[in-house]
């Protein structure tokens, strides 16, 4: 049985994505877009957002830090559209950060996109999500359990995971989809300040793909690439004194 409706026919589907100016979040928007969808994006930077140039698209710059911003956008949308059938989290922020070298104020701005954001967004969109459509969050395999730098980017994401699973309890009955995505590298602007090798890195539009084929799948989770987040995900599941240390060999941190 099908956790979340499948979504395989994207031709005319109303889709918000917020955060799609660059990395994932504009792969996915391209991928989309080939297969039909009426698009929506947003993100800070209205130039990058125009430079994908993608046909129809609706150009709604938006700070997903800014509750007024989102609403303001959402009205935007709702002037041409009058609704939506799909809303995407894809904003994000990352720092690499360990105990040494604990900036608080950076930590709190990388929370408050990866998750406050989905929040706000969440609080934005909810009462008008209908059967057949719904809401989804790209989160990080780092929500799984604690990673060395991770200081500040692995709790929101795990965060938002734990946002997400609550969220489907509320909605499923309703036949609204709730998706949490949790990719593994992805080459992007932010994955460029990592100072170590990454593991199975994939591409953009890798991810895009994998996305594409997660909604069609019905499930809860869409997670990439697998040979690499089920590995992760059998260290999440092992006692803290066989993980952390096995975590802590694997990276030599």
């Amino acid at each position: 049985m099908a956790m979340n409706p499948r979504i395989v026919d994207w031709q005319g589907r109303r889709v918000w994505l917020v955060g799609a100016s660059s990395g994932i979040g504009a792969a996915f928007a391209r991928a989309l877009a080939a297969r039909g969808a009426r698009l929506a994006l947003s993100a800070r930077n209205r130039e990058r957002l125009g430079e994908l140039g993608i046909e129809g698209a609706l150009i709604l710059p938006a700070d997903a830090t800014d509750a007024a911003s989102l609403l303001a956008a959402h009205r935007g949308l709702q002037a041409v559209w009058g609704g939506l059938d799909l809303v995407v989290y894809l904003a994000g922020d990352y720092v690499p950060m360990r105990a040494d070298d604990f900036d608080l104020a950076a930590a709190e701005r990388v929370v408050d996109v990866n998750f406050r954001g989905a929040m706000r967004l969440a609080a934005t969109v909810l009462r008008e999500l209908e059967a057949g459509g719904g809401i989804a969050f790209v989160a990080s395999v780092a929500g799984y359990r604690g990673l060395p730098k991770a200081l500040a980017y692995g709790p929101g994401k795990a965060a938002l995971i734990h946002f997400a699973e609550c969220l489907w309890y509320d909605l499923n009955p309703k036949g609204i989809g709730v998706w949490i995505v949790n990719p593994g590298f992805v080459a992007t602007r932010l994955t460029d300040r990592n100072d170590f090798a990454m593991p199975a890195l994939q591409t953009p539009e890798q991810a895009a793909a994998a996305m594409v084929e997660g909604f069609a799948a019905g499930g809860f989770e869409i997670h990439f690439p697998r040979r690499f987040t089920r590995l992760m995900k059998c260290i999440a599941h092992l006692p803290y004194r066989w993980s952390l240390p096995l975590v802590r060999r694997f990276t030599g941190a």
